[in-house]
């Protein structure tokens, strides 16, 4: 009996021991690599693959520095940690500002909830706790040189500033937000191009540059400048008239891309383009399933030296009837599609590809104002443009999400069969319950 006794012990405490090892072994694992499966329709909850890219490409530790309340460090954490995930370089510190101000004032922080990132010499401060600041404050740290983009201004170009929904003040905030300096350049005051600017952009410019603007441009962009040209149908309405912009589409046939004097349909809507069929260009190689929406567009052709982009699908067709009142009768089809709407290409640099410059020509300019920026893939193909011009092909990916609104709206009729289906099996069960125990009784 007591060598029973003696071996029973045994085992039960090797079994214990063992059992205890297996979960401090599990635990462990868990801590080391910690795994989550993000089940929300639009992927709320996972990084995007621009921020994989950057912390994952980290060549030195980077410290993310949190400072709040003690009780609130949660409300950053599981964001957080989802980076440290990615690469065991991202580091993570809470700090009090109450109980170390010390720190707090060291690193400059003046209100509760700020998070700045700092890499041993150099400090981003993110100005919110959110995936597209924390990562464009990374993005902000590895970036040795400063990019300026310059907005064309005189010929009724869309302004960088306002809030109006034709504006490009969407544009702006999302710029900046990854790192890029805003300018407006009134090229009727001077037809020159400041050389600060590093990225020309002309957004649906509705008069004709003239012949100073369009050799400021010329020699800019052949000097090693990059570009971006959003140009708009030549429409005619009763109160106003866009220009064909003639001598800006001569510039563009002279860097292999052809602006053709139409205006596209498709099924989507008049005038309204729903754009899928991207190429394998860095710029949109990554926004397969993930449309944009084009308004508004002329047709593109690009010849030897230049890339499509994208292009419509085969169901739109193109009218070149540009009056709006003849329009109101039903467009005339003079051609169908598919059709080219984005082009790239470079230009100059004599084989050097560091001295070229890089061009991308839209058919059309709505696409990025504040109304349409935000929908489907709009944002992300202007970024990965922007990104593609200031040779940060490494930035270029799906950037993090909005939180999508998804809510179930029920009608009355609707809510008793809900209602009903949700309790009616707990009722049954419930029911049997009592059947079985009056039966026992």
């Amino acid at each position: 009996m007591a060598s029973r006794q003696t071996k029973f012990t045994a085992y039960t405490g090797l079994y214990a021991a063992i059992f205890i090892a297996g979960l401090v072994i599990v635990n462990v694992l868990a801590e080391r690599n910690n795994k989550s499966v993000d089940t929300t329709a639009n992927k709320r909850y996972s990084l995007s693959e621009q921020t994989e890219k950057i912390v994952s490409g980290l060549k030195g530790e980077v410290v993310a520095v949190y400072f709040d309340r003690t009780s609130r460090f949660e409300t950053a954490k599981g964001l957080l940690d989802r980076y440290s995930n990615i690469s065991n370089k991202f580091k993570i510190e809470y700090v009090d500002p109450d109980k170390d101000p010390a720190k707090a004032k060291a690193f400059g922080a003046r209100s509760y909830g700020t998070l700045i990132l700092d890499n041993g010499t150099r400090r981003e401060e993110a100005k919110a706790v959110t995936e597209q600041e924390i990562t464009g404050a990374m993005a902000r740290m590895q970036q040795t040189g400063e990019q300026m983009l310059c907005s064309l201004d005189g010929h009724g170009e869309r302004a960088l500033e306002g809030g109006d929904p034709g504006s490009f003040g969407s544009a702006k905030q999302a710029l900046e937000r990854n790192n890029y300096k805003t300018q407006t350049v009134k090229m009727l005051e001077k037809a020159e191009i400041p050389a600060a600017c590093t990225i020309l952009l002309s957004a649906g410019a509705r008069r004709d540059y003239g012949d100073e603007a369009i050799a400021a441009i010329k020699g800019f962009v052949e000097k090693g400048g990059d570009a971006m040209f959003l140009l708009t149908p030549a429409i005619k309405g009763a109160k106003e008239e866009v220009d064909e912009n003639a001598k800006l589409v001569a510039l563009l046939g002279t860097w292999n891309v052809q602006v053709n004097n139409d205006l596209l349909f498709d099924g989507a809507g008049p005038g309204v383009l729903a754009v899928e069929d991207f190429s394998q260009h860095p710029i949109v190689r990554d926004m397969r399933g993930l449309p944009a929406l084009i308004a508004l567009a002329r047709s593109l052709e690009v010849k030897t030296g230049a890339e499509k982009l994208f292009g419509s699908s085969p169901d739109a067709f193109r009218t070149k009837t540009l009056d709006l009142q003849k329009l109101q009768a039903g467009p005339t089809k003079d051609g169908n599609g598919p059709f080219v709407l984005g082009a790239a290409t470079t230009v100059g640099g004599g084989g050097d590809i560091k001295k070229q410059g890089r061009v991308v020509v839209v058919g059309s300019v709505d696409w990025a104002s504040a109304a349409m920026l935000n929908r489907y893939g709009n944002r992300d193909l202007f970024l990965n443009m922007v990104n593609w011009l200031s040779a940060d092909e490494d930035l270029i990916s799906i950037r993090p999400k909005e939180p999508e609104d998804r809510r179930l709206n029920v009608k009355p009729a609707q809510f008793w069969v809900l209602y009903v289906t949700s309790f009616l099996p707990a009722l049954g069960v419930l029911a049997a319950g009592i059947m079985v125990w009056l039966k026992r009784r």
